[in-house]
């Protein structure tokens, strides 16, 4: 009997946290089966998954914790914009900076 073969993991994912303060910060990051979880952490969290493998790239090779350099800002802020919309909270954020 021959089982289904596995997935092939993705090469790379890596993970950012935004909180308003600051720049957005590396938060978890590998390859293979790492980016595997990190990927099944943010589905069962509900967190928008964006492609973007030369952005990975780049953001993989930052430390753990470290903000993201001012060149990757515009790159990360569509992604960013990009969550907000498919979750909803763009809206939400808009009707909040709106008011006095």
């Amino acid at each position: 009997m021959n089982k289904p073969a596995a997935p092939t993991p993705p090469p790379m994912a890596v993970a950012l946290h935004y909180d308003g303060g600051g720049a957005p910060r590396i938060v978890a990051k590998g390859g293979g089966d790492v980016a595997r979880r990190i990927l099944e952490v943010a589905e069962e969290h509900g967190v928008p998954l964006h492609e973007d493998a030369a952005l990975a790239g780049a953001l993989a090779r930052l430390e753990l914790g470290e903000e993201i350099p001012r060149p990757l800002y515009q790159a990360v802020a569509e992604v960013l914009a990009f969550a907000l919309r498919l979750s909803g909270k763009d809206e939400a954020l808009h009707e909040r900076m709106k008011k006095p």
